[in-house]
């Protein structure tokens, strides 16, 4: 996945601006970022906090941890099930 140039902390600090009172269109073009990559971020990190957007990302690459092991995992099973299944 490609790493974005914003961090956290920026993305919701443009999100602040703009529950502050500036257009859309403004933020956009004063931060060089498309509008469907604002909307994609307001409904992402919309009313978030910063503390709250570091325990989504930490959330999330638990879970893509979890998701890896369990992959393992059931290959494992598959592959000992097929080794089972040729010795009987």
């Amino acid at each position: 996945m490609k790493k974005s140039r914003f961090s956290e902390t920026q993305i919701i600090g443009i999100l602040k601006e703009h529950q502050a009172g500036l257009s859309a269109a403004d933020l956009c073009r004063k931060h060089g970022i498309s509008d469907a990559t604002f909307y994609n971020w307001r409904r992402k990190f919309g009313g978030m906090e910063v503390a709250d957007a570091r325990r989504l990302k930490a959330l999330e690459a638990e879970n893509a941890k979890l998701k890896r092991m369990l992959a393992e995992q059931m290959m494992d099973v598959a592959t000992l099930k097929e080794m089972l299944g040729k010795n009987f």
